[in-house]
């Protein structure tokens, strides 16, 4: 009995699981489900590619470790035709795979366009995944970055696993922080625009969020000095904050010049934003605003009231009460009617609801937010939600800086456009000598694309629930765990494949036996399925970061010991050009879930 048929591509790791499957129950009349069997990587001090571990199957076998092995290694070596032979090593079956099987399976993976992604059917779940939400009166900042970068990525692995993905954006863009900035510009901005300042939008208006602050501290100073007050009690006389209070009143009672200004102000933002987002290579199919989900939030903070959901205290605030699930009571309506954060996200719920047939909903948010998310999922399960109790707070850690946080209001963040240029930059002073032949748009053009590559790398690698310190200078490295490292793999190849030629001879399987070297990068190879799978499952671009440094890595080795053009034997040399391409392939599509892009020339 054949297990493989090579007319379709299956990881080894799920050959040998359903050939053993089937081996334990006719030898020991054991139905068990392939997928619960795992062979892991034979240890590199035991003969083998991939190993079993047979104690789980002892009571069905009513044998010794060593002799169950014994016998399911011999099954497979006879009915398995991936397998070649066997050894044991007390419960462990090693199995070795026919050097045959490997070089077909690179023949079948080189084949395959769509090789490790998965197709949406008419039947794939949809996904919604909100990542990014900033808020309108400052630019982006790192932190922004590492959200984009997790959101979108994401958004590209879940998509390749075969669900349908919609990326939305929430922009906070009301409150009391933009009449802040609103305040400032008319106070002391002098009819600046971006076109006058010669500066981008949301850089304008994040100059004034922090002018307001030094106006605010210097005011608060003041007011104590002169009153012999403590700088607490100052601030409650703060005319600048009293101002910023009634400019956020009058936005609520739809003041219309206050109206204009907002509106005005938020466009220049928007269109800063936009650019932002172009150089970071993310986008959004929806984006929503804070300012129009929030009432929706109230009307159905309400519908829940009157529900029993919620109830009111006396002073006509609105409540959850959350203790039956461990928790404390939630306030949803300030006794004045005015909503919270609480409120606006359950109004964004509304809407995206009413917009798409969510199955899933992932939520990119710093783990600060981590009670937040908790007493939302619970409140949008209560108000009838169908995915809001299983809502995914992807709950990544903070960017540390090695000179400590960042603090927008007294403008010491690292901005995202001044961080994109600083690695644009240190990559063209770093390749320029590289680039022999190109024009300097070229040499502009793939410095972009390292630089870029070196800061999305350097954060994606990184297990998102971990904090990460950023390291502009390490990130951009040609050497070690870094984009532009694999990037040069993935040039490298190419450039093989330019002085290769087109006028090659097809790849004649039988006539090539693969090295142990060769054969492991081919084992590498096949795993990117099983690795895009399990990056879905646990929501982490790092596997996939990791997964490719551990090919480009292992590709290098076998560059570096091996000849490819000057090999003499025709055969030989074909299908190590074909184990190349297919190699820089997949670096490419692993690359394109993290959102990177590869040049062709380094």
């Amino acid at each position: 009995m054949e297990i493989i048929k090579h007319t379709f591509i299956m990881s080894i790791e799920n050959i040998l699981s359903q050939a053993t499957a089937q081996a334990v129950n006719e030898l020991y009349g054991l139905e068990i489900a392939p997928q619960s069997i795992t062979p892991q990587a034979t240890r590199k001090e035991f003969e083998g590619n991939l190993t079993i571990v047979v104690f789980p199957f002892l009571k069905a076998s009513h044998k010794a470790p060593d002799a169950t092995a014994q016998e399911i290694g011999e099954y497979l070596a006879a009915h398995c035709e991936a397998v070649d032979k066997f050894n044991v090593i007390k419960g462990f079956l090693n199995i070795t795979i026919k050097p045959s099987f490997w070089a077909q399976l690179l023949d079948d993976i080189s084949r395959d366009e769509n090789y490790g992604f998965r197709a949406e059917t008419p039947e794939s779940k949809l996904v919604m995944i909100e990542y990014s939400s900033p808020n309108t009166n400052k630019p982006l900042h790192l932190g922004h970055v590492r959200n984009n970068l997790l959101g979108f990525s994401l958004s590209q692995i879940m998509n390749a696993n075969g669900n349908k993905v919609v990326k939305t954006n929430i922009v906070n863009d009301r409150g009391i922080h933009i009449c802040k900035s609103m305040l400032a510009w008319q106070k002391w901005g002098n009819g600046a625009t971006p076109e006058s300042t010669g500066k981008k939008g949301d850089h304008l208006i994040g100059d004034f969020y922090v002018l307001f602050d030094k106006k605010h501290k210097a005011e608060i100073k003041e007011i104590a000095a002169a009153k012999g007050i403590s700088e607490e009690e100052a601030e409650k006389q703060s005319a600048l904050m009293q101002e910023a209070r009634e400019m956020l009143k009058k936005w609520e009672d739809n003041d219309p010049e206050v109206r204009a200004l907002w509106e005005k102000m938020n466009e220049w933002v928007y269109a800063g934003f936009n650019e932002t987002y172009k150089r970071m290579g993310v986008d959004f199919d929806k984006i929503y605003y804070e300012s129009q989900t929030y009432l929706e939030g109230k009307e159905k903070v309400e519908e829940g009231l009157e529900k029993g959901v919620f109830y009111r205290k006396e002073d006509n605030s609105v409540w959850a009460d959350l203790t039956p699930d461990g928790l404390d009571h939630k306030l949803l309506l300030r006794s004045d009617g005015t909503s919270v954060y609480m409120t606006q996200d359950i109004g964004t719920a509304k809407l995206r609801y009413q917009d798409y047939p969510i199955d899933k909903m992932i939520y990119v948010v710093g783990n600060e937010q981590n009670y937040h998310f908790q007493v939302l999922s619970l409140l949008l399960d209560r108000l009838g939600f169908k995915w809001g109790k299983d809502l995914i707070h992807f709950s990544y850690g903070m960017v540390e800086l090695p000179h400590g946080k960042m603090k927008s209001r007294e403008g010491t963040v690292v901005d995202a456009d001044d961080l994109m240029d600083k690695m644009v930059e240190d990559a063209m002073a770093m390749t320029s000598d590289r680039l022999e032949g190109m024009t300097d748009d070229e040499k502009r053009e793939v410095a972009r694309i390292i630089g870029m590559g070196a800061l999305k790398y350097f954060i994606l690698k990184v297990d998102p629930r971990k904090n990460m310190l950023f390291n502009p200078e390490e990130s951009i490295d040609f050497n070690g765990n870094t984009g532009p490292f694999i990037q040069y793999t993935y040039a490298r190849i190419q450039s093989l494949q330019r002085k290769a030629g087109d006028n090659l001879p097809a790849l004649n399987v039988e006539a090539v036996t693969p090295n142990e070297k060769e054969i492991a990068i081919i084992q590498r190879v096949a795993d990117f399925p099983v690795v895009v799978e399990e990056a879905g499952k646990t929501y982490s671009p790092a596997l996939i970061a990791n997964y490719t440094y551990e090919l480009a890595k292992e590709f290098n080795q076998f560059y570096h010991d091996y000849s490819i053009l000057k090999e003499e034997d025709e055969n030989v040399k074909v299908f190590r050009l074909e184990l190349s391409r297919t190699v820089a392939s997949v670096i490419k599509r692993a690359f394109s879930l993290l959102g990177i892009e590869v040049p062709e020339r380094m």
